[in-house]
């Protein structure tokens, strides 16, 4: 069976980014208690500070022309920049509003909201097995969270309305890479969107509680759990289908209770360990089909 070597990095690129997301909770766990109280929004606005400066750096350094690449970018990095800010706000907000799992059974229907928006916007047939490992993969995560589901009050449901802007984000941040990556080097999005969510929640922010160790971690965060990981499925979406990007991404759900367990002795529920058996199984069935059907295609073509 011949494998596609760009296919086959552009995958290992996007199993990195989320796990790199995943340690988010491990890492914030080791905040000062008074920062994780009530410093929500300082959070936030760090967060997305510390990954506009490493996506900027790598652009101003590497690359040797930060104003170029935002130029070159235009329209469409701007608007990629709205998507990564919302997405970067809206978990954290829907966070102080309803529970976490709340939060993650809204953000379980992004796959499938990003195959309905690829299938209208890019016109991309989207194979059955595709559409089954999209129903699998959205029961395991309810499967994984709804024994912990709770709608207690209107500010629970707030919450979920406000996450569910995640996933719709995400979706059209998505198919616009899709349809404009091979074009134009939408890297720089990451950077304007980190630039426009510090900016956001900075007057939320103040006045700054946050202990230098916290800085550290922050840093921590913004570099490597935020501004790297979304550098890199930038970088896989240009060789991976939308809704392959979107999948694999659930892996953030899935590794977040492991290093809860690992890191912090947190022991996940029977049901979580059955609803990530369930996501993990449909990841890997749909890309063991998709590459067979590439195989297949090759032979044929060649």
């Amino acid at each position: 069976m011949k494998h596609d070597p760009a296919h086959r990095r552009a995958l290992i690129l996007m199993i990195i980014a989320p796990t790199l997301w995943s340690i988010a909770g491990v890492v914030t766990r080791n905040l000062s208690p008074e920062l994780q109280a009530h410093g929500r929004f300082e959070i936030t606005f760090w967060r997305s500070l510390f990954a506009a400066v490493f996506v900027g750096g790598f652009l101003a350094l590497v690359r040797r022309n930060l104003a170029g690449a935002l130029r070159r970018a235009g329209v469409a990095g701007i608007v990629s920049g709205c998507m990564w800010a919302t997405m970067f706000i809206c978990f954290m907000l829907a966070l102080t509003l309803t529970s976490t799992a709340n939060t993650l059974i809204v953000l379980a229907v992004a796959p499938l909201l990003t195959t309905l928006l690829a299938w209208i916007v890019l016109q991309a047939p989207i194979p059955g097995r595709t559409w089954t490992a999209v129903a699998i993969a959205m029961a395991g995560i309810v499967w994984m969270f709804a024994g912990s589901l709770r709608i207690e009050s209107p500010a629970s449901v707030l919450g979920m309305l406000i996450a569910f802007g995640a996933p719709l984000a995400s979706a059209i941040n998505v198919v616009l890479l899709k349809k404009r990556g091979h074009a134009v080097d939408l890297i720089p999005a990451v950077f304007i969107g980190g630039l426009i969510s510090s900016g956001l929640m900075l007057p939320l922010a103040l006045p700054f509680i946050a202990r230098p160790l916290d800085l550290l971690l922050l840093a921590v965060l913004g570099f490597f759990q935020l501004g790297l990981p979304c550098m890199l499925l930038v970088i896989a979406a240009r060789r991976l289908s939308a809704t392959e990007v979107a999948l694999l991404a659930l892996l953030e759900v899935l590794l977040g209770p492991l290093w809860a367990w690992l890191g912090a002795g947190e022991e996940p529920a029977t049901t979580t360990l059955i609803g990530g058996a369930l996501v993990l199984g449909a990841l890997v069935l749909n890309e063991l089909a998709g590459t067979r059907a590439r195989a297949i295609a090759g032979a044929r073509s060649g």
